[in-house]
């Protein structure tokens, strides 16, 4: 009999859902469901969740209740990363949650978001031995450096979790339309010190996963409308990366949201996001990134999986 699993994932930025059968060990998606909330919005500043910023993903979490009802799930498993353990009011969140989808969300550590992410991001990409994976969220940035032997789940060396996220950035520092040069100056500069708490890179190859990366692979490979099958493994040059960062951040606001590939409510944020990308890029001195559009919500499945047993 098939095993049939649900994994929510609660970001500052967007809401994730995934919905897969278990055949053989294997996870195949049933339902994948991406949705911004914003929920980290004004947490850099304020250091709460905003009721606004509540309602709507609690609205998203009932939806997705919804769909897991629907699809008759048998087991349900949902965290909460970078602003619900920043800000007060998480645990409130997270009461109101469990109300909903009937699964408490488990606010995580950025530790061990970072290997939720490791194992979620590498399901059905082929690189192995030495390896970097990074996760550009809203609020935080994640880097993992670690090993995979085969197909099967890595051995991590070290993990690291930044305050630096698209959304924290973005709100920190931008105030013109488009960007100035010395509010990217500002940015940059915020990366690049978060940055030197990052593991050595040089010399592994990249993983670069979640909704940054996926925007950049469908905008610089014309993926419209988009398609998890074209995003999945497909591999950003370290000159395309850049000049998507560059081309981004002089458009006005109206002009990004109209961008092919660029999905209009990430518009305001994706710019940070490429900066973001193309630092670690520098850092690690990388010709290229394998971008994953898997992550958080296929390692949690994945834990799903072991506890209750392959089916």
């Amino acid at each position: 009999m098939t095993m049939r699993v649900a994994t929510v994932d609660i970001g500052t930025n967007s809401v994730l859902l995934l919905i897969a059968d278990v055949r053989d060990g294997d996870l195949y998606a049933i339902v994948e469901r991406a949705t911004i909330t914003r929920l980290g919005e004004g947490v850099d500043s304020t250091g709460s969740l905003s009721r606004g910023a509540r309602e709507r993903t609690l609205a998203c979490i009932a939806d997705y209740a919804n769909q897991i009802t629907l699809h008759r799930a048998d087991f349900i498993a949902a965290v909460g990363t970078s602003a619900m353990r920043d800000a007060t009011g998480g645990d409130a969140l997270s009461d109101e949650v469990e109300a909903i989808l009937g699964a408490r969300p488990e606010i995580v550590s950025g530790e061990r978001e970072a290997r939720l992410t490791f194992d979620g991001a590498l399901i059905g990409l082929e690189p192995t031995g030495l390896l970097a994976v990074f996760d550009i969220g809203g609020g935080s940035t994640e880097i993992i450096v670690g090993a995979r032997v085969g197909r099967g789940a890595g051995t991590l060396s070290r993990a690291v979790s930044l305050d630096i996220g698209s959304v924290r950035l973005t709100e920190r520092h931008v105030r013109s339309d488009p960007p100035r040069a010395v509010e990217l100056q500002a940015i940059r500069r915020d990366i690049r010190v978060a940055l030197r708490a990052a593991p050595k890179l040089d010399g592994r190859p990249l993983v670069g996963v979640a909704g940054t990366m996926t925007t950049l692979a469908a905008y610089c490979h014309g993926v419209v409308p988009y398609d998890p099958r074209r995003v999945h493994g497909a591999v950003l040059g370290r000159e395309a990366l850049s000049d998507a960062a560059l081309a981004l951040a002089a458009m006005p606001l109206a002009d990004r949201r109209r961008a092919a590939g660029i999905e209009p409510q990430r518009a305001d944020v994706i710019v940070a996001g490429a900066l973001i990308a193309d630092e670690i890029c520098e850092l690690a001195k990388a010709a290229r990134v394998l971008v994953s559009d898997r992550g958080v919500r296929w390692g949690l499945a994945l834990e799903l999986v072991s506890a209750h047993g392959k089916s």
